[in-house]
């Protein structure tokens, strides 16, 4: 009589799918014949274990034996012999592909190596990094030999099966209580070697060009935003698919603009009558001269808003807004006339210069400067 198979993993029968998992997990790596060499108890145990799994690890198969015990899924004869599983397998499902690779586990490189990433750098004026541009780049790559069509063997002839590893990229051996598996030296992990070179590519699959690659660039990118150009990266080898390119930007600074985000800031200088009387000035923006109203009694140092004269959202609707910042410029020489008005002006509005409690937010700026 076969045992139940949560009885056999240890397992309430109300357990969990990580559960399952954990519990086999195990199990399997206790009894592995890989580690129980010559040891037929252990393999009855491992092959019992893995039985059980496979049903219970099936939501389908679970619920049928639940329901109807082992004869809902062919366990009342033959049984499972657990041919096939490898430890490392084990390993790369439960622990992770980067644990079984340590100790040799990948399946070979084979043929159809992907192409290595390209990084390029592009150096912007801001203006074009504020409503987009195209430009043209020239990018060195490798790309698949046209001659070869990337096999790296001589027109007509192909790469022969790797005899150290029979093809499998390969090769395993034994070292104590694990199957161990190694790149083959022979073919690098191909599976095939290349008895007759492309006398164009040397056996290399492929050849260094230069290209010239169209680059558009969206509206309202910034400093050190990426653009991804899929495909146009190296060559893949021996076939594989190839990388893509990465086009780094780099934004020059503006003469007077600021920019925050999607917002722009500048300062803008007033006169004294412009600040006490209120007036209409033009403004520099990106999109050429707006008028901008300043109040009456504007304080140097005020911040005056402009909606939608900042930077574009960058693959959105709507722009941000221009900060204009209003400091007024005290005249440093004045003729007769203007000194006469300003005493005068003088005259009719004294201000009391006694001292003002400063703010903490002054204060803390202070410190930090």
């Amino acid at each position: 009589m076969k045992r139940d198979y949560y009885e056999v993993l240890g397992i309430a029968r109300t357990a969990t799918e990580v559960e399952i998992k954990s519990a086999y997990r195990k199990l399997a790596l206790q009894y592995h014949p890989d580690r129980n060499p010559n040891n037929p108890d252990a393999e009855e145990k491992f092959k019992e274990c893995s039985e059980a799994y496979a049903v219970l690890a099936d939501a389908d198969k679970r619920a049928a034996y639940d329901r109807y015990g082992h004869a809902a899924v062919g366990g009342s004869g033959g049984g499972f012999d657990g041919a096939g599983i490898d430890l490392n397998d084990i390993l790369s499902e439960f622990l992770g592909r980067g644990f079984s690779d340590m100790f040799g586990g990948g399946r070979g490189r084979g043929r159809g190596q992907r192409g290595a990433d390209l990084r390029e750098d592009l150096t912007l004026e801001f203006e074009a990094a504020v409503f987009g541009t195209e430009t043209a780049i020239q990018v060195r790559r490798h790309e698949t030999c046209e001659e070869c069509r990337g096999t790296g063997a001589s027109p007509g002839k192909a790469p022969i099966t790797c005899q150290t590893c029979n093809g499998h990229g390969q090769v395993r051996y034994q070292q104590g209580f694990f199957s161990m598996a190694r790149t083959c030296p022979k073919c690098a992990g191909a599976g095939s070697v290349i008895t007759d070179p492309c006398q164009k590519c040397r056996g290399q699959g492929r050849v260094l060009r230069q290209r010239t690659v169209e680059v558009k660039v969206p509206a309202g990118v910034e400093n050190g935003t990426r653009i991804r150009f899929v495909g146009l990266g190296e060559g893949g080898v021996q076939g594989g698919e190839p990388g893509d390119l990465y086009i780094v930007l780099h934004v020059k600074e503006h003469a007077f603009f600021d920019r925050e985000g999607n917002d722009l800031h500048c300062v803008v200088p007033i006169s004294f009558s412009q600040a006490s009387l209120g007036a209409e000035i033009k403004v520099a923006t990106l999109e050429g001269e707006h008028t901008l109203k300043v109040p009456e009694g504007t304080q140097s140092g005020a911040t005056l808003r402009v909606r939608g004269k900042g930077v574009p959202v960058l693959n959105g609707r709507g722009k941000g807004d221009l900060f204009v910042e209003v400091r007024v410029q005290t005249p440093s020489k004045l003729n007769h006339r203007q000194r006469e008005l300003l005493q005068e002006l003088d005259t009719l509005s004294r201000v009391e210069n006694k001292p003002q409690r400063r703010t903490l937010l002054g204060k803390v700026r202070d410190i930090f400067d």
